[in-house]
């Protein structure tokens, strides 16, 4: 990269990942403080209904938010054009929820959930205001607005949420700190964006947009349906408990895997697009990113799932323990999830939505097969059956990556493998040393103590370029 983008890739990463560990950190210790105080079946509940709120937030985005960040032209009237279409489809589907919540409560024979869905609906329409106020910003690189927003939001939502938890309100305190977040968010964006709708709307402009990111929203509806039938599953076939379990150690799994790769993601792809003519750049930029995230998400997937049962212990007390036995299982699965999410965003770098559809829709496909092969073994082996199909799915996302850019699966696993083994065998020596202590505090300090030493020594030893890389980007800031 030139300096000049090198120093735009810097601030934004370290504005982003201010955004991102700011109010992730937050967001979990709020969900610790309110898990000691609420039951696992209060969160089940809320789980429910995420898959109605996943798929209408694609809807409402239709993939448009990314072909504004890739249209290096955008003009007002395509921004005042992918506004209007933004907010008339969020209220759409607040009234469509509204009207339809008995059906979902009948669904999970849960009544309790016809009033849950109407109120928690209402961050749809929040949502839908702000599209193209994040898409601009993101264009930008500018993360520091969207720091300050999410950060405020996120503190008034976790006082509300608490509060509310401590006055007894069980579900609803989880309700409504869900919907105070995205009120409050969608409020300050708009009153520090530049940017104001013109009252104008372009059906020439909606069909440019709307071919691209046609295809990225049928992607991004796949994609939701797949992580969220889970959801659907364990909520119908299993107890609200076990949906509580599940969705809890999803969340710390989330926290590591998905809060970095966001990072890096939401920063690269607006500066990849900028080298979408240069193949050879973008190759040689491509193989740098997926390492450097790689390092740093490896590790902490495997070393969270090595103290992973001191950690729940801990911080969420012993009637959350199933939670750490299924979280072992996730952060295997979820260690790839940064692989596959670069190597779809080249995809859209290049333009080629119409392949990102493509594999979508296979690697879903095999994921259902696999997902209805182990629901009648129970809660576990569906978790382990997660893993499974992240490295199959690997191997089919790799496949266009290779065409494009010459960077395939045997390549990439190439550059990728001694991070592997340098990462599962300080996970392994990690949890070894919990085995040998009593008591969750001193288990969890041993085991992250160990596991933080033995990484970097070794990196050291055996000269790993991306920590290099990680210490130069320090430097250079």
């Amino acid at each position: 990269m030139t300096g000049s983008l090198k120093q735009k890739t810097v601030n934004g990463v370290i504005w982003s990942a201010a955004e991102r560990f700011s109010v992730a950190g937050l967001q979990f210790v709020i969900m610790i403080v309110m898990a000691r105080l609420l039951l696992p079946e209060d969160y089940g509940l809320v789980a429910m209904l995420q898959i109605f709120i996943a798929i209408s937030q694609s809807l409402i985005d239709s993939g448009f938010s990314q072909a504004l960040i890739r249209k290096l032209d955008r003009t007002q009237v395509d921004l005042s054009t992918v506004f209007y279409f933004n907010v008339a489809v969020g209220v759409f589907l607040y009234l469509l929820l509204f009207f339809t919540a008995p059906l979902i409560a009948s669904f999970y024979k849960a009544p309790e959930l016809v009033d849950i869905t109407r109120v928690i609906a209402i961050g749809l329409a929040f949502n839908s205001f702000t599209v193209v106020q994040r898409a601009l910003l993101t264009a930008r690189v500018d993360f520091k607005t969207q720091a300050k927003a999410s950060l405020t939001a996120v503190i008034v939502s976790g006082i509300v949420g608490i509060g509310m938890a401590y006055s007894g309100f069980g579900v609803w305190s989880i309700v409504a700190q869900q919907v105070s977040n995205l009120g409050v968010n969608a409020l300050i964006l708009w009153i520090v964006s530049r940017w104001k709708p013109s009252l104008v709307y372009s059906w020439k402009s909606f069909r440019e947009l709307f071919g691209f990111g046609s295809k990225l929203l049928l992607s991004g509806l796949l994609d939701t349906l797949y992580r969220n039938i889970y959801l659907i599953v364990i909520g119908k076939v299993f107890s609200k408990s076990d949906l509580g379990y599940y969705t809890r150690a999803h969340q710390f799994s989330d926290f590591p895997a998905a809060s970095l790769t966001g990072i890096f993601q939401r920063v690269t792809y607006p500066i990849l697009c900028t080298m979408q003519e240069d193949t050879g750049r973008l190759a040689v930029n491509y193989r740098r990113l997926l390492r450097v995230v790689s390092y740093i998400i490896f590790p902490l997937m495997i070393g969270l799932a090595a103290v992973s049962t001191p950690l729940v212990s801990l911080l969420l007390t012993e009637k959350w323990l199933f939670t750490a036995d299924l979280l072992k299982i996730i952060c295997v699965a979820m260690m790839f999830y940064p692989v596959h999410a670069i190597n779809l965003n080249l995809l859209q770098v290049k333009g080629r939505s119409d392949l990102f559809l493509r594999l979508e829709i296979i690697k879903k496909v095999i994921g259902v097969i696999i997902l209805c092969v182990t629901i009648p073994m129970g809660l576990v082996a569906m978790c382990v059956g997660q893993i499974f199909s992240s490295v199959i799915c690997l191997v089919v996302n790799t496949y266009y990556t290779g065409k494009l850019i010459r960077v395939g699966f045997v390549r990439q696993s190439l550059d990728l493998l001694p991070i592997l083994l340098l990462a599962f065998s300080m996970g392994g020596l990690a949890y070894w040393v919990t085995t040998l202590i009593e008591g969750p505090a001193l288990q969890l300090c041993a085991g992250i103590g160990v596991g933080v030493v033995y990484y970097i020594l070794f990196s050291i030893i055996f000269k790993f370029t991306e920590a290099r890389e990680l210490i130069s980007l320090v430097k250079r800031k």
